[in-house]
């Protein structure tokens, strides 16, 4: 559920909860319940989409609160137990069974580094809320960050079917994920977009465009967009680390601005 930046007067709210968002977000804890289950059993793609799925009803939880105005501190406690249900634990249990196993000790650490930073993801952000005017997220979200573990599983089946052989890519992957979450960076998300005003028709277009792709092939289309996603929040990072670096250097120096005030 992503919650928007508004501040909410939760003394206001009546008793008793909302069903329809509440459900939704346990739907979304079902299907990471379910990818725990299967990563347990080996079932590892039905495991990589159930993560997918979880993503659908996260969007659509949070997407209903802020339509109907249902938006409560129950709901977003829920939905924050829920994420690290869904997106926390299931890909790094996931990560572990499918490919972290040959690594021993190494291997869990790097899983457990995953759930720890998902869970200070989200606990800063519930943080946050309401005092950034930014709408870009400040770290990679930690859907984005299980969709992409999830969607590297989900496109190595389609050309294997065997357990992939130890290799330092997999460990790799997940701690760069899992420093990412708790990063800085800015990474964008859909609540960056108001879909309540009008749009270019062009907007229409790459919908049309998306929707297309994710029909003909739609395992290899969600590990495009998750490593696009993936390597364009790198380099748009990049750039704006170097584009402040010129105008830090034509800010002048407190000590300079002191003198010329003095004279």
């Amino acid at each position: 559920m992503t919650i928007s930046h508004k501040k909410i007067d939760f003394k206001k709210t009546k008793k008793g909860i909302y069903l329809l968002p509440n459900t939704l977000t346990l739907c979304g804890m079902f299907c990471g319940f379910f990818a725990i289950l299967s990563a347990v059993n080996g079932n590892f793609v039905h495991a990589a989409w159930a993560i997918v799925l979880a993503n659908i009803f996260d969007g659509l939880d949070g997407w209903i609160a802020r339509l109907t105005n249902t938006a409560t501190r129950f709901g977003i406690e829920l939905d924050s137990l829920s994420d690290l249900v869904a997106f926390g634990v299931a890909p790094s249990i996931l990560m572990y069974k499918w490919a972290l196993v040959p690594f021993g000790r190494v291997g869990w650490a790097v899983a457990f580094l995953f759930v720890a930073c998902g869970a200070l993801r989200l606990a800063r952000f519930n943080v946050q809320t309401g005092t950034s005017t930014s709408k870009a997220f400040k770290g990679m979200p930690i859907p984005a960050a299980a969709t992409i573990v999830a969607s590297i599983v989900i496109f190595y089946y389609e050309f294997n079917t065997s357990l992939p052989n130890e290799n330092l890519f997999f460990p790799i992957i997940t701690t760069v994920l899992s420093l990412l979450m708790v990063s800085t960076l800015r990474f964008h998300g859909l609540k960056e977009i108001n879909f309540s005003e009008r749009k270019p028709f062009w907007f229409l277009v790459v919908f049309v465009l998306i929707l297309f792709v994710l029909l003909i092939h739609p395992s290899t289309a969600i590990f495009i967009f998750a490593m696009f996603y993936f390597v364009w929040g790198i380099i748009e990072n990049i750039y704006l680390f170097f584009r402040k670096k010129p105008e830090q250097a034509l800010e002048p120096e407190p000590n300079l601005m002191i003198e010329e005030k003095k004279s």
